[in-house]
């Protein structure tokens, strides 16, 4: 056997030793395999075996048929969606309420978590971490709930000051005018401190000598905040800031859906509630699902082209 002939023999062994070698690793750090499990089936099970569901915007679709049974009728249910009275309202509030979220609440968990992060002091730092994450534990009954108690025309906290100043009450639960503010107000008071969480971690990972270089070059506070902290945490906000536009359409059910009567109908009303209102409790599946469909596709379409946008701009982007 010449020498070339044992060189070719010999050849897969270094690969058999490199697959070993992996599934080494990967039962070394089993356990943290172990703990992606409940999440991996979380998705599959809620995100990705109900794609197939999507079928049924394109039919007349029939409980009782099934889909391999129900008739195909197309783009019928979105072309109804588009010729239907209250569609321009409903595509005017969400994007109405979406654009109040961006502009008021996007900024302020970035707010808090600079401000935790030049604290010095750290029991006052986890005691103040700890008082604006308690409000994301509650559901939104709770919060919807506990403003209802405070802004009630009955014996409401807010109505009995104004009254203690001499001021009429104002019906804030049944105004057109108070709804939007109250909704920003809320998503604020409940989602604020938990969104400091990501932003900490990216200011922990901070060089400290970069902060010690600005000190020595004369830098206060506020600069080493504009030119260090700002900056470097810079790809974390613009990535977060993709997934958010990603949910333009996607307001959530239930904080606005508790919110929502017939006297704010006009400025409340929007596709999540619309679905639950025109389309489940009618009955009406295809509907509801090509209504949801129509919100999936402009949501990936924004994400999409906010992330082309990040990478011309020369950011990193989410992919």
């Amino acid at each position: 056997m010449n020498e070339a002939t044992v060189r070719t023999a010999a050849a897969p062994a270094p690969r058999v030793k490199r697959r070993r070698g992996k599934l080494g690793q990967v039962w070394k750090d089993r356990a943290l395999y172990l703990m992606i499990i409940p999440g991996l089936l979380f998705f599959i099970i809620f995100k990705y075996l109900p794609i197939g569901g999507i079928a049924i915007a394109f039919q007349d679709y029939k409980p009782y048929k099934g889909i391999g049974g129900s008739e195909w009728v197309g783009f019928e249910h979105f072309a109804r969606l588009f010729q239907e009275p209250d569609f321009f309202m409903i595509l005017g509030n969400t994007l109405i309420l979406f654009a109040l979220n961006l502009v008021f609440f996007f900024p302020v968990p970035i707010i808090i978590a600079v401000m935790l992060n030049e604290v010095r002091h750290s029991f006052f730092k986890r005691f103040v971490q700890t008082i604006v994450y308690i409000p994301h534990f509650m559901s939104w009954v709770i919060i919807v709930s506990i403003s209802f108690i405070m802004l009630s025309m009955d014996r409401g906290l807010i109505n009995e000051l104004l009254v203690m100043m001499g001021l009429e009450k104002i019906n804030f639960l049944m105004s057109n005018g108070w709804f939007r503010p109250m909704y920003v107000l809320q998503i604020i008071w409940r989602e604020a401190g938990w969104g400091t969480i990501i932003y900490l971690a990216a200011m922990a990972a901070i060089d400290p000598q970069l902060y010690e270089a600005a000190r020595m070059d004369g830098a206060g506070r506020l600069r080493q905040i504009w030119h260090i902290t700002l900056p470097s945490i810079r790809s974390v906000i613009i990535v977060l800031l993709i997934l958010k536009i990603g949910d333009v359409l996607e307001l959530g059910f239930e904080h606005i859906y508790l919110l929502l009567n017939s006297m704010n109908r006009e400025v409340a009303e929007i596709f999540d509630t619309y679905v639950y209102t025109a389309g489940l409790k009618q009955g009406e599946y295809s509907y509801s699902t090509a209504v949801g469909f129509f919100k999936s596709i402009v949501g990936l379409i924004l994400v999409m082209g906010a992330n082309w946008f990040s990478k011309k701009a020369g950011e990193e982007g989410v992919y």
